[in-house]
């Protein structure tokens, strides 16, 4: 089979090709920092817990995911020390989800190796060509109805 220049693929396909090595390397450089068993959709959870503390049911309708689901991520979340579970504050009846220290330190990781692997790129390519590819992403992302759920940060999480 010949080889195919990147660049010649469609702005669809090469996207989802880039964003799937990218995660595929932020994803093995967390592991490296020792954040072993973390899993991509685990970012999906994370991202709702870190300025709140909502309960599973909350959290499930959040990520457009069964109640079921919601705590499986959960509780896997829990077994690695990323989450944690406490009466709330005004009905103990009711638990809440918030990060543990060490789901802090992920989030801190995780921004930490995206700025890095942003910086290579801005050096590579230069900054107004990362700028300008940021652009026509986002514009992809217009045209395919992808841009509300980002903003609302309700996309849902991939299915593994």
């Amino acid at each position: 089979m010949p080889a195919v220049n990147p660049a010649s693929l469609d702005i669809a396909t090469l996207a989802w090709l880039t964003g799937s090595a990218a995660n595929d390397y932020l994803l093995e450089r967390l592991h490296r920092l020792g954040h072993q068993g973390v899993r991509t959709s685990h970012g999906y959870v994370i991202q709702h817990l870190i300025d709140g503390g909502p309960t599973v049911t909350e959290l499930a309708a959040h990520l457009g995911v069964t109640q079921q689901a919601a705590s499986k991520y959960v509780r896997e979340l829990e077994s690695l020390g990323y989450v944690q579970r406490a009466a709330d504050a005004d009905d103990a009846r009711v638990r809440r989800l918030s990060l543990t220290e060490r789901g802090h330190e992920l989030v801190t990781d995780s921004r930490q190796a995206r700025t890095e692997l942003e910086s290579a790129l801005v050096e590579q390519a230069g900054a107004s060509a990362v700028t300008q590819a940021g652009t026509v992403l986002s514009h992809l992302l217009d045209l395919v109805h992808g841009t509300d759920g980002v903003t609302r940060r309700a996309t849902r999480p991939p299915q593994a």
